[in-house]
This record gives C-alpha cells, structure tokens and sequence, in this order.
C-alpha cells in the first residue's frame, strides 16, 4: 500500500498509464540497449578507484509502492555511492537535529561546480547539503560526540534506506581522504567562518566514509523508493525519518540534486534526483516509485549520460513529471 503520508492526487495517478506503461510493465531492457548505443562522456579520474571503473556498464532498477524491485543486467554491479549519499545524509541529520540544520546549511542552488571553496557571502553557510561544503557540514550534524559515532549513525541510516546492510569500500575511503584537498579547504573555510562546529580531519573522515559507501543500482532504487513513500521504506516497512524530513530533502534535491545540470533536469525529468560522479544516480517520483541506474561516463557537469538519458526516457513514457498537469 502507498504511504499515508504521500498519496498521489487522481492527475497524477492518471498520467501513470501515458504510453499504456506503468513502472511494473516498462520495458528496461530495451531501455538499457537504447542507452549503452551512448557512447558519449568519461570516466571520473579523481581517484584511482573511479578511473579503473567499467565504460560499458549500465545498470537500471525500479522499486515501486509494493517494494516489488524491476532490474535489468547490471544493475547489481556495485559501485561508491559518491554525492549521491548526500540526501540520505542529509535526511539523517535533519532527523537528528531538525531546524539546526536549517540554520546552519541553506538551501538555495550556486550556480557552482559542486566542490566550489565558496560559501554564502552573507552568512558564513554552505549554499545547500548538495555541494560539497554542504555535505561535510552536514555529515558533522548527525547524531555523535566523536567521528566513529557519526559513522556509526550514518552506517545504520545509509542501510534502513536500502533495506539491508551496507559495505565501505576501504580503497575508496583512503582515496577520498588523501585526496581531498579541496575539501580541505571548504572545511577551513567553514571553520574560519565559524559554520564548521568539528575539527576539519574529523568532517574529512565522517563525509569521506560516507562516499565510499557500496551500492547498486538495485540498492539506489530502493533507497529513492524509501523517500518516495514518504520516508518508509516499501521492503522492511520501517519508517527510516519521517514524511516531514523527506519533504526538505525531495525539495532540495530537486532544485540542487543534479550539480549544475539541475535545471536541465527539472525541466525535462522533473523529478528530485541526485548523482555521482562514480555513475550512480537515484531519483524519487513521490507516491510512485524510486530510480537507480549506475553508467560511468559522465557529462561535463558530473552526471552519467545514460543515467540522465535513461530518466528522461522513463519520465516521459510514464508521464512522472512532478509538474506535468493535463497530459493524457
């Protein structure tokens, strides 16, 4: 049964049946063989472990009210989550902290490259958890004294989502410590700025951690399906944060969640959604559905072509568009 919190209006149900498909009869095998014809962009090169990744893998699933999961070949290849942690996080530590984190991460989009060492003029705040600055912050709000404690949280959060216990790629966690010297830099910056309560290592940690996090394109889907229920997740039945909180983050992801590609995707998907530059993706059509689709190759702003490509297809077969109205 749909969550309570989040029934879809009548429009909305109607404009499911566009095309004669619903997510539980759409053909993703054909859309995965559309989309590995997409030869364009490239691999991520940051560090190592995302370089070394495969062009030619391309994973969709869908997870739909009744947790039933739909998926084509790999989508079980796993892979580092990347800033497509970043809602969850956020989600977590809005649940941990509530107006806190309102007070102290905005929510308004840059204009920015994600990892931009820029905070708000005015206010000393990261702009939104979607960029970089954001996300330390943030993963320094969630409940815990000490860094191994936020972890923890964050561990035991990242897998009610997914509905089943999540893994850290350990190369990929030292990679992204090692290698983060912009994020360094965004940490003293916060701290300078007195927006950055923890020392800066200990965000370094905490967020670094969280990126590394293993997932599939099956296991993003059923973490877009928890908020797309309205913060319950569709297979275990527990209510991870509440209707509340998933409004913020679904707000914020739609607006922030694509990097500087996100009104692009709001016009032509228009579904919350945020990315990553391993490939994965994850998107929430509320009271419908979650998304996950994993490609490496990336667009000039950090998002994977075929995962772009792929929404935009399913989006206008199924008519998701939050705000499509009168369409038959």
């Amino acid at each position: 049964m749909i969550s309570p919190h989040l029934h879809p209006p009548r429009a909305r149900t109607v404009a499911l049946i566009h095309g004669g498909w619903t997510p539980d009869t759409y053909d993703l095998d054909a859309l995965r063989t559309d989309m590995l014809a997409v030869r364009d962009g490239e691999v991520d090169d940051s560090i190592p472990e995302l370089e070394a990744a495969d062009p030619d893998v391309c994973g969709i699933a869908v997870v739909d009210h009744d947790g039933a999961l739909r998926s084509t070949a790999d989508a079980d290849v796993e892979f580092s989550v990347q800033s497509a942690v970043k809602p969850f996080v956020y989600a977590l530590a809005l649940a941990d902290m509530g107006e806190e984190v309102l007070d102290r991460v905005g929510t308004e989009p840059t204009g920015e490259p994600f990892d931009a060492v820029v905070l708000e003029s005015s206010t000393g705040r990261p702009a939104n958890p979607m960029v970089n600055a954001g996300a330390l912050l943030t993963a320094s709000l969630v409940d815990g004294a000490a860094p191994d404690a936020r972890i923890e949280r964050i561990m035991a959060g990242l897998s009610a989502f997914a509905g089943k216990e999540l893994t850290v790629d350990e190369a990929v966690s030292h990679s992204e410590r090692m290698l983060g010297d912009r994020n360094r830099a965004l940490g003293h910056l916060m701290r300078s700025a007195g927006t950055l309560h923890v020392p800066v290592e200990d965000a370094i940690t905490v967020y670094a951690r969280a990126c590394s996090v293993l997932v599939s394109a099956e296991t993003l889907a059923l973490m877009g399906a928890t908020l797309a229920f309205g913060g319950r997740n569709p297979v275990t039945g527990e209510q991870v944060v509440s209707a509340e909180v998933v409004t913020t983050v679904l707000s914020v992801m739609v607006t922030c969640g694509m990097y500087d590609g996100s009104g692009r995707w709001l016009r032509r998907v228009g579904l919350p959604a945020k990315s990553g530059v391993a490939g994965g993706l994850v998107a929430a059509a509320p009271g419908v559905a979650g998304i996950g689709v994993y490609s490496p190759p990336l667009d000039p702003v950090g998002n994977s072509v075929r995962g772009v490509l792929a929404c935009e297809r399913f989006s206008d077969d199924l008519g998701l568009h939050v705000f499509a109205v009168g369409r038959d």
